[in-house]
C-alpha cells in the first residue's frame, strides 16, 4: 500500500513539470509571433566570424586564418561535408532530428525528472536544434528559464530554416576542442584534409568531440582515453547499422593518439599575408563577408623550389655580406603568381624578414632598356641592326657615362642591349616621341612616379623607382605580344587574364626585344649555360651606388624577377647584377627544370608582318658591293628606317702621291680602294682604343672624296611614269599593285626601292617590284642601287572611282 502510494505522488510530480512545460510553450508561442528573434537576423552562415583558409591553385593548404573572435570556424556546405560524419552525428546526437518539431518532449521530461527531481548526473535532453539555439543565442540553459529560451529558439529555427539548413549549420558551429568550431575547421586542423575526405576513424573521433569538446579535445601524451571510449561506443552502435571492412576496423582498434597533429601550415607568407590584405580591402570596399576558401593562384611546389634556392644562394653568399633576397615567379598564361619569395627569411627579424620585398619600390638599373628599345622599333627609329654611337656624348646638363666607364664606338642596337650600354639608350630615349618612356611607365600601371620633369633622361638608367611585381608584369607584356596585363594572386579559370589589359607594345616591336634578349649568354657562374630547347631571354641591373642587383627572364611561359640587396638601402660593392643576380636566376631555372617543371606552353615565332632583309653589318643598312661583312635582321615594313650604306666608299687615289684622283683614271697609275667614313667623333674613339683606322685620302682638285668616289650611271626610273597620277582600284582593304621598275648599270646586282622613308624590297636589274601604296596622295620614290647611286621620282596615287 505504501508502495502504491509513492508511485502516486511520483506520478504527481511528474505530471506537474510537464504541465509547466505546456503552459510556458504556449506562452512562449504567443511571445514567437509578436517578437520574432530571428526578425532581420543574418543568414546562419554569416551569424558568426568565419576563418578563410587559402589554398595554392592545386588546393593545397596555405594557411587558416583565425576568425575576428579567436577561433578557427570554416564554414563547409553540408554537400562538401562526408555522409558518414553527418549520420554519424545524428547517431550520436539526435535520432530522431527529421521528425521532430525542434524539440523532444520525451528526452526533455526524462533529462528534467534525472536532473531536477532525482538529482542524478544532468542527461542531455537537447536537440540538434536546440543545441544550435544555444551557441547562436549564447543561452545558458542550466536553469529552467534558460532551457525554455533555448526550446522557443528552436521553434523558430525551425519555422525559418529547413532540416539541412539546421544540420549545415549546427555542424558549422558545433565546439571540438580547444578554439576550433565545426567540422571544416575540425578536419583541417586534426586531419589535415577537407571534411569531405575523411576515413571512417576519423568521422567517428569528430562525431564524438561536441558532446564534450573541453576533455575530449584535449592533446595528450599517450592519447586521450576518454575520447577513445567514446569513439568506441560510437564504433559499437555504428557496427549495427553498417558493414565495416577489415581495414577499417583493424584502425578502430588501434590506440587514438591525437598527440601527432601537425601545427598549423603557414605557408608561402608574403604571398598569403598580400593575398588575405587585398581581399579584406575587396570586401570592405563591397560590403561582404571574407571568402571561406581563397583558392590562389600559387604553386606550392614552384614555391617550395624557389625559396629552397634563395635561401641557400644567401647563406652561400654570406662572407661577401649578402644577407637578402627576393624572387618573383609568374606564369604568363594567366599572369598567376607561381612563387613568391618576399626574403631570405621570415622569421629573420635582423633583415626585417616579414617585410614582402616584392611589392618595394626600388630603382631597377637597367632593367628598363628592353622597352626603351623595343618602344623605338615600333617608332621607326632603329632596327636590331641599326648602328649606335657609344661615344662620349652630353643631353643637355645631363652626361651619363657607361658602368665600365668605357667607350665602344660604333654598336648595334642588338649589342647595345646584350651589353647593357648606357649611352646609346639615353640617345634612343632622347630621340622617342609619343608615348615617350615616361608615358610608357604610366601606361603599364607603374604607381608612384613624380612628374617626368623630375626624372628626365635619367630615368633611362633606373632613375625612378620600381617593384619586382610591377617588373615582371613589364616582361609578361613582351610574351603576351605587347599586351599589358596585371598580376593574378588567385586561380583563374579561364586561360588567360583579360581585365584590364592593355596594348604598349605591337607584337613585332615585343618579338624583336625578346629575340635580342635570347642572344644573351649565361653568365659564366652560372650552373649551366642556356639549354638548346629552352631559349631564354633575359637582363640584369645595378642600381647605381651598388644598392640593388637584379635580374630578370622569360623563358617559356614563366617571368623570373630576382633581386639581390637589403631592405635597408645599404650599399655592397658586391651587388652587382650580372655577377650575384644572375647567378640565382639561372640556379633557379634550371632548379625548376630539374624537378619536372614544364616550361613549354608559349610560341615564339615571328609575327608574320616581320621580314628578314641582308644588311651591311658595320652600319645596319642596305649592302652595297664595298660592304666587307654582310648579315641578316629584322625590320617591320612600313614602320623601320632602312637606307643604303654609305660608309663603305670606292676612292680612286695615284699610287704614288695616295690622293685622291679625279676622272678619267688610268689603271697604270691609278688603283680603286674602298675606304670607311667614319664620323670624326668615332675615329677618336678607335684612336683612344688603340686600333686606329685609316683615313680616306686628301682630294687633289676635283671635290671631295664622296664626289670621286662615285662612277658609272645611275638607275633610272622607267616606271612609274614622271608627271602622271595614277588610279589604283580597291578590293575591301586590298589595293591593287603599282609596277616599279628601273634600267640600272651592269655592274649592278641589286637594287634597293623607297617610298618616302619606308623600305618597301629589292630587286635585280630587269626585274619589277610590285607595290601596294595603302592610301591615296603624294609619295617620293627612290631607287637605289648597290654602288650608292640613286634616282628619285615623285609619284600621285589616287583611288578608282
Amino acid at each position: 500500500m505504501a508502495e502504491a502510494e509513492g508511485r502516486a505522488r511520483a506520478g504527481h510530480r511528474w505530471h506537474r513539470p510537464a504541465v509547466v512545460l505546456l503552459v510556458a510553450l504556449l506562452v512562449g508561442a504567443w511571445y514567437l509571433e509578436r517578437h520574432d528573434p530571428l526578425r532581420g537576423s543574418p543568414t546562419l552562415e554569416n551569424w558568426r566570424a568565419q576563418s578563410t583558409l587559402v589554398t595554392d591553385r592545386h588546393g593545397q593548404w596555405l594557411r587558416l586564418t583565425l576568425a575576428q573572435d579567436e577561433q578557427y570556424r570554416l564554414w563547409t556546405p553540408l554537400a562538401g561535408i562526408d555522409p558518414r560524419l553527418r549520420e554519424a552525428m545524428l547517431l550520436k546526437e539526435d535520432r530522431y532530428f527529421y521528425w521532430e518539431p525542434g524539440f523532444n518532449p520525451w528526452s526533455l521530461l526524462r533529462g528534467a525528472y534525472r536532473s531536477y527531481l532525482r538529482h542524478q548526473h544532468p542527461q542531455g535532453g537537447s536537440t540538434i536544434t536546440m543545441q544550435l539555439a544555444r551557441l547562436l543565442w549564447n543561452l545558458d540553459t542550466r536553469h529552467p528559464l534558460g532551457k525554455l529560451r533555448q526550446i522557443l529558439y528552436a521553434l523558430d529555427l525551425e519555422f525559418h530554416y529547413s532540416k539541412a539548413q539546421i544540420l549545415e549549420a549546427y555542424l558549422n558551429y558545433a565546439p571540438f576542442g580547444r578554439n576550433i568550431q565545426g567540422v571544416g575547421a575540425a578536419s583541417r586542423i586534426y586531419f589535415g584534409h577537407s571534411a569531405a575526405a575523411l576515413s571512417l576513424p576519423e568521422v567517428l573521433t569528430l562525431a564524438v568531440l561536441p558532446q564534450d569538446p573541453g576533455q575530449r579535445g584535449r592533446i595528450q601524451e599517450g592519447g586521450n582515453r576518454a575520447l577513445a571510449v567514446a569513439r568506441q561506443r560510437l564504433y559499437a552502435q555504428w557496427r549495427i547499422h553498417h558493414r565495416v571492412t577489415l581495414a577499417e576496423d583493424a584502425a578502430l582498434r588501434l590506440p587514438l593518439d591525437l598527440s601527432g597533429v601537425p601545427q598549423l601550415p603557414f605557408r608561402a607568407p608574403w604571398f598569403v599575408e598580400q593575398v588575405l590584405l587585398e581581399q579584406q580591402t575587396r570586401t570592405l570596399l563591397k560590403q561582404e563577408q571574407m571568402p571561406a576558401e581563397l583558392r590562389t593562384s600559387l604553386d606550392l611546389g614552384m614555391q617550395r623550389i624557389v625559396a629552397g634556392q634563395l635561401r641557400s644562394f644567401v647563406r652561400e653568399q654570406r662572407l661577401k655580406g649578402i644577407r637578402n633576397a627576393a624572387a618573383l615567379l609568374v606564369d604568363t598564361r594567366d599572369m598567376g603568381v607561381r612563387a613568391l619569395v618576399g626574403s631570405a627569411d621570415y622569421f629573420d627579424s635582423e633583415i626585417s624578414g616579414q617585410v614582402n620585398g616584392t611589392l618595394a619600390k626600388r630603382s631597377p638599373g637597367s632593367t628598363l632598356k628592353p622597352f626603351i628599345y623595343a618602344l623605338a622599333f615600333d617608332q621607326g627609329l632603329v632596327t636590331p641592326a641599326t648602328v649606335l654611337r657609344d661615344v662620349p656624348s652630353a643631353f643637355g646638363p645631363y652626361t651619363p657615362e657607361n658602368f665600365d666607364s668605357r667607350f665602344e664606338g660604333p654598336i648595334t642596337v642588338t649589342e647595345a642591349l646584350i651589353r647593357s650600354r648606357n649611352i646609346p639608350a639615353v640617345d634612343v630615349a632622347a630621340h622617342l616621341h609619343h608615348p615617350s618612356f615616361y608615358d610608357f611607365l604610366r601606361m603599364a600601371h607603374i604607381a608612384g612616379l613624380a612628374p617626368e620633369s623630375h626624372y628626365g633622361l635619367a630615368l633611362v638608367l633606373g632613375g625612378g623607382e620600381i617593384s619586382m611585381q610591377e617588373l615582371a608584369s613589364l616582361y609578361a607584356l613582351l610574351n603576351h605580344g605587347g599586351v599589358w596585363r596585371p598580376l593574378s594572386l588567385l586561380a583563374s579559370s579561364t586561360p588567360a587574364a583579360t581585365q584590364g589589359a592593355t596594348r604598349l607594345l605591337s607584337p613585332e616591336a615585343s618579338y624583336l626585344t625578346l629575340d635580342i634578349l635570347r642572344q644573351n649568354p649565361a653568365p659564366l657562374v652560372a650552373r649551366t649555360g642556356q639549354p638548346q630547347d629552352l631559349p631564354v631571354a633575359w637582363k640584369t641591373g645595378t642600381s647605381s651606388g651598388f644598392r640593388d642587383a637584379w635580374s630578370v627572364a622569360v623563358f617559356g611561359p614563366y617571368v623570373l624577377v630576382v633581386w639581390v640587396g637589403n631592405f635597408d638601402g645599404t650599399a655592397n660593392p658586391a651587388l652587382i647584377g650580372a655577377e650575384v643576380a644572375a647567378p640565382l636566376l639561372f640556379r633557379t631555372l634550371d632548379a625548376l627544370r630539374a624537378n619536372g617543371i614544364a616550361m613549354e606552353g608559349v610560341r615564339s615565332l615571328p609575327p608574320p608582318r616581320l621580314r628578314r632583309v641582308e644588311v651591311c653589318l658595320s652600319s645596319g643598312a642596305l649592302p652595297t658591293v664595298w660592304c666587307p661583312r654582310k648579315g641578316w635582321s629584322w625590320f617591320i615594313p612600313g614602320v623601320s628606317p632602312i637606307a643604303v650604306d654609305t660608309v663603305y666608299r670606292p676612292v680612286w687615289i695615284d699610287r704614288l702621291s695616295g690622293r685622291a684622283v679625279c676622272p678619267p683614271y688610268d689603271p697604270a697609275r691609278h688603283e680603286r680602294r674602298v675606304y670607311a667614313f667614319w664620323p670624326s667623333e668615332l675615329r677618336q674613339v678607335f684612336a683612344n682604343a688603340g686600333i686606329p683606322r685609316a683615313r680616306p685620302p686628301t682630294p687633289s682638285a676635283c671635290g671631295n672624296a664622296a664626289e670621286t668616289s662615285v662612277e658609272g650611271s645611275a638607275p633610272r626610273i622607267r616606271s612609274p611614269l614622271r608627271g602622271l597620277t595614277y588610279l589604283v582600284a580597291a578590293s575591301g582593304n586590298t589595293w591593287a599593285p603599282l609596277h616599279l621598275s628601273a634600267d640600272a648599270d651592269g655592274d649592278v646586282a641589286r637594287l634597293y626601292w623607297f617610298a618616302d622613308k619606308t623600305y618597301l624590297g629589292q630587286t635585280v636589274s630587269g626585274q619589277s617590284l610590285d607595290w601596294r601604296p595603302g592610301r591615296p596622295g603624294v609619295y617620293r620614290l627612290r631607287v637605289v642601287d648597290d654602288h650608292g647611286r640613286a634616282d628619285l621620282r615623285t609619284v600621285r596615287v589616287a583611288l578608282r572611282p
